[in-house]
Formats: C-alpha cells, sequence, structure tokens
C-alpha cells in the first residue's frame, strides 16, 4: 500500500515483461483464492490478490507505452489507472475490506473511523489526478508518477494510518500479521529504496497474496467465528469456480440411505 512519499515519485517493476508476469502468477493466486469465499464480508478482501493482479496488469502497459509500443493517449490513460487504483482507490479499499469482516465491537466502531479517514485520502489524491497533470517516467529503471498533490506528505501519512491501522485492530490474527508485515516493509522500503518502492512491492504483493490464499484456504477466516473455522461450513458463494473438481466430488459423495 505505497502512497506518494516525499520524493514525488513511486517506482514500480523492471519491464513489461516483470509485470505482466507478475500479474499473471498473483492472478492465479486470485482466482484460487476467491474459490474458498463463504461470506460476503470477506470477499473484498478475499478480491485483494486479484486487485493486485490487474494493478500490475495496467503497469505492463505503461511500460509499453514509455517504450514508445503504445501511443501516448494509451499511456496517459493507463498510467492514471495505474495511479487512481494506488492512491486514489486502495486507501478507502483497504480499510472498508477489513472492517467489513471485523464482527460488532469496539475494534469494529474504531475501524470505521479509520476508513472515513483513508476515504479523505483517497478523495484528496483522487481529486489531484483528476485535476492536475501525471508525469510518467522512467527513473534508475522503474517508473514514477509524479503529481504535486499525491506527494503530500500529511496525506501519506494519513494513507498509511487508516491502511495499517485497521490491519492491525483486526480480530483476525492473520489480518493482524498481515498489518505487521506491511509496516515492516513500508518502512525499510521507504528508508532503503524509496525510489524503487514499488518494485519491491511487486515481490511483497505476491508474498502477501499467498498468505491470504493459505488463510481462505484453511478457512480459518471467518467473520463470525474470527481465528478459526465455521462449526457449520456455509455454501460457496462462487461454487463454479471450482470447476470440475467440485463435481467430482459431490458424484464421489454417498447418497443417503433410503
Amino acid at each position: 500500500m505505497g502512497p506518494g512519499h516525499r520524493k514525488k515519485e513511486t517506482s514500480m517493476c523492471f519491464s513489461a515483461t516483470a509485470s505482466f508476469s507478475g500479474s499473471a502468477v498473483i492472478a492465479v493466486i486470485g482466482v484460487a483464492t476467491l474459490r474458498h469465499v463463504r461470506e460476503p464480508r470477506a470477499l473484498l478482501f478475499a478480491a485483494v490478490p486479484m486487485l493486485f493482479a490487474v494493478h500490475q496488469f495496467t503497469e505492463g502497459f505503461v511500460w509499453l507505452g514509455l517504450e514508445g509500443r503504445i501511443g501516448r493517449l494509451a499511456l496517459d490513460h493507463v498510467a492514471f489507472m495505474f495511479s487512481m487504483y494506488a492512491q486514489g482507490l486502495l486507501p478507502l479499499l483497504m480499510p472498508l475490506a477489513v472492517t467489513l469482516m471485523e464482527p460488532r465491537g469496539w475494534r469494529r466502531r474504531v475501524m470505521v473511523g479509520l476508513t472515513a479517514i483513508g476515504g479523505v485520502a483517497a478523495a484528496w489524491d483522487a481529486i489531484g489526478l483528476i485535476s492536475l497533470p501525471l508525469n510518467t517516467c522512467v527513473v534508475g529503471h522503474s517508473i514514477a508518477y509524479l503529481n504535486p498533490m499525491t506527494a503530500s506528505l500529511p496525506i501519506s501519512l494519513l494513507y498509511i494510518f487508516a491502511t495499517c491501522g485497521t490491519l492491525l485492530l483486526s480480530t483476525h490474527r492473520v489480518v493482524r500479521w498481515y498489518g505487521v508485515l506491511n509496516i515492516v516493509v513500508l518502512s525499510i522500503t521507504e528508508l532503503v529504496k524509496a525510489t524503487t518502492f514499488a518494485s519491491v512491492w511487486c515481490f511483497y504483493a505476491a508474498i502477501m497474496s499467498t498468505m491470504i490464499y493459505w488463510q481462505f484456504h484453511r478457512g480459518t477466516i471467518d467473520v463470525e467465528t474470527p481465528n478459526g473455522g465455521s462449526p457449520i461450513p456455509r455454501p460457496l458463494l462462487f461454487p463454479w469456480l471450482r470447476g470440475r473438481s467440485l463435481v467430482l466430488n459431490r458424484a464421489a459423495t454417498p447418497a443417503p440411505p433410503p
């Protein structure tokens, strides 16, 4: 979750090939994660890997534009799409995804406030991206997205406070660990490789996507019973994603006695 930082640039992967390849890998994990979702309130969090896959796919077209392989107008559009998701949507979507999964209580009430803060950061960045020019260029084998409003340090701090704060407050252990890793990676990357932040983020997103998949696969993200599976498994939201394996499992289930 990398907001625009004080150096006014965000970097991504090193080539179109890297972005498209990363997108493909994360998309496979994303589909596998969605196959295990059983509750509507967990759907947005489960969709995080797939959203990152689309994000990286967009980044691949930004590289193609900077290499002159697609037109300038197309480059402007995909660069805007990439930045809008990273800065104009993610600071709202991530807190909202965590809040939706949280059981009722004081934690959820605080998360609602943090989600509102994330909405303020998202609105600020979205207005900046819509109203002010976005300059895209290659800096040190990475891509820099330059916009005066998204580079605001106070807004970046609100971004981090809202997204990481909700993760750390979650009743679900896996979500809290996700927040801890976010803070560790964000801090190290900002201190050591600020100008190549999103290059590290590509790898980090893939690792985190695997973590999310593993938890949904094990059934340990349950809205009503945090940190444990439901005693009565709910039906899958997307049974058609199970494909042929679900059909075979049903066929192998013995019929009830007459």
